[in-house]
């Protein structure tokens, strides 16, 4: 699933002669129509866009070959996906794929590689960076920022990094001092 990038959802069927709700992930929805083979996680499937129209928050989509309601309900919350060599390249460094990410070291701003990205997510208050930590005494199996400038001011897909801000890096708790009091009161 590396080369594979996640384009779209198909939601819960919309009316009675097979058409699906769709929930798009790309910048230009309409670029659905053209992209040649969608497939579903196993890649065994294969799917195609006949139609697109846009809905209150989602999309309506006919597929191919999807022709009545019990078709279109049994492809609920498939995910679909596109061979990353089916999309274009991005036009600038500060614009990338998340499926780019994914992967990638994740270091503090002096250089040391703190962790690895093991996704993005969109819960609905933005972008989420999640990666796997590799700090010693970090008992997390993984750890969330907020994927904004602040909390990750470099992504350089090229370089192969991924850098976050100190203030919200998660670092081992400090350890008390030799000959410092540990009781309370």
């Amino acid at each position: 699933m590396a080369n594979r990038v996640l384009v779209a959802r198909i939601g819960a069927p919309h009316g009675v002669k097979g058409e699906v709700r769709l929930f798009i992930f790309t910048e230009e929805p309409h670029a659905l129509l053209d992209l040649d083979p969608l497939t579903d996680e196993s890649g065994r499937r294969r799917f195609r866009v006949a139609s697109l129209r846009a809905a209150k928050d989602h999309f309506v989509a006919r597929l191919e070959g999807v022709a009545d309601r019990t078709a279109a309900e049994a492809l609920t919350n498939v995910d679909l996906y596109v061979p990353r060599e089916a999309l274009p390249e991005p036009e600038d460094e500060d614009t990338f794929y998340h499926a780019d990410l994914l992967g990638l070291p994740v270091l503090d701003e002096a250089g040391a590689v703190i962790g690895q990205v093991t996704a993005l997510h969109d819960f609905g208050a933005g972008d989420i960076l999640e990666y796997a930590p590799t700090l010693p005494g970090v008992k997390a199996k993984t750890l969330m920022v907020p994927f904004t400038r602040d909390a990750v001011p470099v992504v350089d897909v090229s370089g192969r990094r991924v850098v976050i801000a100190e203030a919200f890096v998660e670092r081992r708790p400090a350890e008390p001092e030799d000959g410092e009091d540990q009781s309370e009161g």
